[in-house]
């Protein structure tokens, strides 16, 4: 379940998503980037923070994981995003999930089991209210044995082609930074809304 705050967030996460975009040349100058939605993970140990955003620039769609940690990650500064400064939190170290192992291990589970979005939660006038997505994600299939999902690394160290290719002693993960229309594969990992004729595919697994 995922708690969020009454804050203000400075900059924005739409101005951190926009920052992304453009520095990974993502965007054309003169292309608008587009919020369509989010959805949240939980982290197992319950540190850090999971959002996947999905954003339109010009025709196509652009998928944007960032995780939100309250302590620089060691040798991870050429994928910092930035910080922000939560009025409720402090300050918040932002990195692009695809880097960060938490949100590739939550990302593989979720893909493979469809199991471990977040229940969005806010605390108002002293009464817990439900604040639903407004992308709806779906995956599931595996139904083996228990394996674990994590310690994936990149196939390819520029982290450059899309989609994006990782792999861990039992697995292949693949991430699309541009989501397109296409049926869920038996492990993957699909997303919808309001509006959306098909469900794009967002990640795919498959043994290695």
């Amino acid at each position: 379940m995922g708690l969020f705050h009454r804050a203000t967030i400075t900059p924005s996460k739409p101005e951190l998503v926009e920052r992304f975009v453009r520095a990974a040349g993502l965007a054309d100058p003169d292309e608008t980037v587009s919020p369509i939605g989010s959805f949240r993970f939980d982290d197992p140990a319950g540190e850090v923070g999971m959002e996947t955003h999905l954003v339109g620039v010009g025709e196509r769609v652009v998928q944007v994981p960032l995780t939100y940690r309250d302590r620089e990650r060691d040798d991870a500064d050429d994928t910092l995003v930035g910080t922000t400064e939560h009025s409720v939190l402090g300050t918040r170290w932002v990195y692009d999930g695809v880097s960060d192992p938490v949100y590739l291990t939550m990302l593989a589970a979720v893909a493979m089991t469809g199991q471990g979005e977040a229940l969005g939660m806010v605390e108002h006038d002293g009464r817990w209210i439900v604040c639903p997505a407004n992308v709806r994600i779906t995956g599931g299939g595996w139904s083996g044995q228990r394996v674990p999902v994590n310690e994936f690394v990149p196939t390819d160290s520029t982290n450059a082609g899309d989609p994006i290719m990782l792999r861990n002693d039992g697995f292949e993960l693949e991430f699309h930074r541009h989501p397109e229309p296409a049926e869920r594969p038996p492990l993957g990992l699909t997303a919808t809304w309001d509006g959306l004729d098909q469900p794009v595919l967002l990640a795919a697994v498959r043994p290695a």
